[in-house]
């Protein structure tokens, strides 16, 4: 591989045409930080969203609460993921939090319908309506309350940087992991409420890399084996996430962000990827992923998505195209 070049470009062809273009930076780095190759601005500041969220589930591992519960596979992977809300979703997060002695209404992420049709469509047509166990980020609140259960603090409050769980867990994991110094920050609001801060993209990546390079046992590798075991839990029906995880070599764990961040690791080489399109176009951010993980050799098959129309025709595609 070679150093920083243009942003990639992602194409969305509509029959002959190219209909838009997206630019990405993206970064390829150690776990010490060596930056292999990179695209764009690898020292671009980005708030990363769900894609820090394996790095923000560490406390749940670190402070005893995930073996105080006896917590499986499904926990740890829902902790990381930011599902559809199927039912299988849902089902999972209510055990869940009866385990813990909590229900959806002592989640503080809010709620909205199902992310995939069928399921929203079958929920509304049950005279169903979603609670905050279908909000896509439920699993990681869920996991933030059972630290707050273990540790003995309130939940009220529980998604300000200010409360106890975020300013001695969550953030300083954020820290550690990135290698920064946020305290001269003002976190923004994710979409689920909690604060999120602004990550150079390399050092993004590097926390991925060092996520990958756990041993066997370690709180990081436990939470990465668990999204490899549970590929459907981490994000669902159609989602990149499951098929980049089910589908990739070398022990790949992804995991997108909004606004068209995406994060993975490729343990067996020592790697963390970072990418963010430019104009937050999560549709190009998918493509982007699987065609780095092709450029490590690690996926095969193509990396464009089809578009397809409501009559379920293809259309045309989104791919990388340099």
């Amino acid at each position: 591989m070679t150093g920083s070049r243009g942003p990639l470009s992602v194409e969305v062809t509509r029959g002959d045409r190219v209909e838009s273009i997206h630019d990405v930076d993206a970064v390829i780095v150690t776990a010490t930080g060596v930056v292999v190759d990179s695209w764009g601005d690898p020292d671009r500041l980005v708030l990363p969203r769900s894609a820090s969220k394996p790095i923000q589930a560490l406390p749940l591992v670190v402070t005893g609460a995930a073996d105080a519960f006896d917590l499986t596979n499904v926990e740890l992977a829902l902790a990381c993921s930011s599902h559809n809300a199927e039912p299988a979703h849902v089902s999972a997060v209510a055990r869940w939090l009866a385990l813990i002695g909590a229900t959806p209404d002592d989640l503080e992420c809010g709620a909205h319908a199902p992310l995939v049709e069928e399921a929203a469509a079958d929920l509304f047509r049950s005279g169903g309506k979603p609670d905050a166990s279908y909000n896509n980020c439920s699993g990681k609140h869920a996991g933030f309350l059972t630290v707050c259960r273990h540790v003995g603090l309130d939940f009220p409050g529980y998604l300000e940087a200010s409360h106890p769980l975020q300013r001695d867990h969550v953030t300083p994991a954020l820290e550690d992991w990135c290698g920064l110094d946020l305290s001269d920050q003002v976190p923004g609001v994710d979409g689920c409420g909690i604060p999120v801060w602004a990550i150079p993209l390399k050092s993004l990546a590097a926390g991925w890399a060092r996520l990958g390079s756990g041993p066997v046992g370690s709180p990081e590798h436990r939470l990465l084996t668990a999204m490899r075991a549970e590929p459907f839990l981490v994000a669902g029906t159609g989602r990149a996430c499951t098929r980049l995880i089910s589908d990739s070599t070398g022990g790949v764990v992804v995991k997108t962000g909004a606004e068209g961040v995406f994060c993975g690791t490729v343990p067996d080489d020592g790697l963390g990827i970072s990418l963010k399109v430019r104009d937050g176009a999560g549709r190009a951010s998918g493509p982007a992923m699987a065609w780095l993980l092709r450029s490590l050799d690690r996926l095969d098959g193509g990396d464009e998505e089809m578009v397809v129309n409501r009559a379920g025709t293809v259309v045309g595609a989104v791919r990388v195209v340099g």
